[in-house]
């Protein structure tokens, strides 16, 4: 593996745009190096890469940018690992009850989808026991000309 990447490299590697990756750059969670005419060039290191790698990996559990860089921040202070491990701890914790809530309200409306299923079949049921029963009209026979 290279110590360096480009952003296209990048972009392949986690099937994403250029533009996500220069996003990801204005909020600081990659610092990429800037060579060339005038810096226009961005050459990633490991470290971005990695940090990168953990963003999606945050992302995928549903945790904001926000948080993710954070913890991504957390991890790479020369903290004491049992601070950076509570950190972890308590950001998950807070996304754990919100997913569990946003569960509950998903299943009481699933809940209340059924019963109104229900009471709709149950309804239609009668009106077609109720309906007169129709005749078929008659086919009419081809008329010549």
């Amino acid at each position: 593996m290279s110590s360096t990447f480009s952003i296209s490299d990048l972009s392949r590697e986690f099937d994403l745009t250029t533009r996500a990756i220069r996003f990801y750059e204005d909020l600081g969670l990659l610092q990429p190096e800037r060579t060339g005419p005038g810096g226009r060039n961005r050459v990633y290191s490991v470290r971005d890469r990695t940090r990168l790698k953990l963003t999606l990996r945050a992302k995928r559990l549903g945790l904001s940018l926000t948080e993710a860089k954070d913890i991504i921040d957390t991890y790479e202070s020369p903290r004491d690992s049992g601070m950076q491990l509570t950190k972890f701890l308590e950001v998950l914790d807070v996304h754990r009850s919100r997913i569990e809530e946003q569960m509950a309200d998903l299943q009481s409306n699933l809940d209340e989808i059924k019963v109104h299923q229900r009471e709709a079949r149950a309804l239609l049921g009668k009106v077609a026991a109720s309906a007169p029963k129709r005749k078929k009209p008659k086919t009419p026979a081809a008329h010549v000309r």
